[in-house]
């Protein structure tokens, strides 16, 4: 039996939706006779495989380094799912979005009232690009199917795995289907 090969991403947000996913507890020993884990933040891959049936993708787009990982993700995935209400909204990270540039948020940040040295962070490679906006990915990519909530719950989560595994379309109320 070959396996789903599964992925999940961490963009801007907190993580709560991964601990959700862990919340799941033992149910995730069933989980691993089904699934591969092929990518994910509580492993240590450097980069987005080839050929992922399902990726959950929890946070917003606020940096280059995640605008580049979710085109990746898009093009390598057979099905993308916004887990959470930062991958569906923007939510919590998209509250800096009313500032302003994030030039000018960096420069108040660490130039007015940080840094003494007045140095802003921007090692290459190191330190990603603040975008200007945060966006919801759907803004980005095409999303497959939307889980809303903030976290969503473990019980949210597992109905939607479970479904998909079936090869049944997930019931999720609020039209976020």
């Amino acid at each position: 039996m070959n396996r789903l090969k599964l992925a999940t991403v961490w963009l801007g947000g907190c993580s709560g939706c991964h601990m959700s996913l862990l919340d799941l507890d033992e149910w995730l020993i069933d989980l691993a006779a089904h699934v591969e884990l092929v990518y994910s933040p509580i492993a240590d891959q450097k980069t987005f495989p080839e050929g992922v049936d399902l990726t959950l993708v929890e946070g917003a787009i606020a940096n280059d380094e995640h605008l580049e990982l979710i085109q990746d993700v898009r093009e390598r995935s057979r099905m993308v799912v916004a887990l959470g209400d930062c991958a569906v909204t923007g939510n919590v990270t998209a509250l800096r979005n009313p500032l302003g540039e994030a030039r000018s948020i960096l420069q108040q940040v660490y130039i007015e009232h940080g840094d003494p040295r007045g140095v802003l962070p921007s090692t290459p490679g190191i330190v990603p690009i603040l975008l200007d906006q945060v966006i919801p990915i759907h803004m980005i990519i095409p999303v497959d199917l939307f889980l809303a909530g903030c976290p969503p719950s473990g019980p949210r989560i597992r109905a939607v795995l479970e479904a998909l595994l079936a090869g049944t379309p997930p019931e999720l109320a609020g039209g976020f289907g």
